[in-house]
């Protein structure tokens, strides 16, 4: 990327958003370009002044939740939020993030967050990376399969329909999938999908 990385920050709490404000200044690569306090003024911070990543607080005045797929149309959008809940993480995704920073871990992993994200790949915050993480492949192809159909939110009679199984059978890969990668549910084994690129970040069913 030619010239700094152009980041707009996002955030109604203004000790945090100046404390962002000041990490990210003190990196040559980094320039910020607008902030605001109030979901609404997202919409037309990025209308004015164009950014490369957009620093977005799920939770100000109102959840910006929805708002992403629509902000993620404009620039690329990492979600900086106090919820540690795997599965408010998917759900920005999900919506159309490319990242998710965890707010207690934002002065060790943003800058790097934002260089993964400016340059085209997917952040997820260090304790969304931990189960069933690396180490080589230990799933069959059939365990592949199920794995990115769950992954793309099917459900198990959806998933032995199109894999032309019984869903029994689906039901006992699944089981044998969560023991192998010591995962506990399905929000767990869609970031596994996701960071071994089995499903890309905004794919569909």
């Amino acid at each position: 990327m030619a010239g700094p990385i152009r980041v707009a920050i996002a955030d109604d709490h203004a000790l945090f958003r100046q404390g962002l404000r000041s990490l990210l200044e003190l990196r040559a690569e980094i320039a910020v370009v607008a902030e605001t306090e109030r979901a609404d003024g997202v919409h037309p911070m990025l209308r004015d002044t164009p950014c490369d990543v957009l620093l977005l607080d799920l939770q100000m005045d109102r959840n910006s939740l929805p708002d992403i797929g629509a902000l993620a149309a404009q620039t690329k959008v990492i979600v900086v939020t106090a919820s540690e809940q795997a599965a408010d993480a998917l759900a920005a995704i999900r919506a159309g993030a490319s990242g998710v920073v965890f707010k207690r871990f934002a002065i060790e992993t943003l800058v790097d967050a934002i260089r993964a994200v400016a340059e085209g790949d997917m952040w997820l915050a260090p304790t969304l990376r931990t189960a069933g993480a690396p180490g080589p492949e230990p799933l069959t192809p059939r365990e592949h399969e199920i794995v990115r159909h769950v992954a793309l939110g099917l459900r198990n009679a959806e998933v032995a329909s199109r894999l032309a199984i019984s869903e029994d059978t689906v039901k006992t890969h699944l089981n044998n999938v969560f023991q192998k990668l010591g995962l506990r549910d399905r929000v767990q084994l869609t970031l596994y999908a996701l960071r071994r690129g089995l499903i890309g970040m905004h794919e569909r069913p």
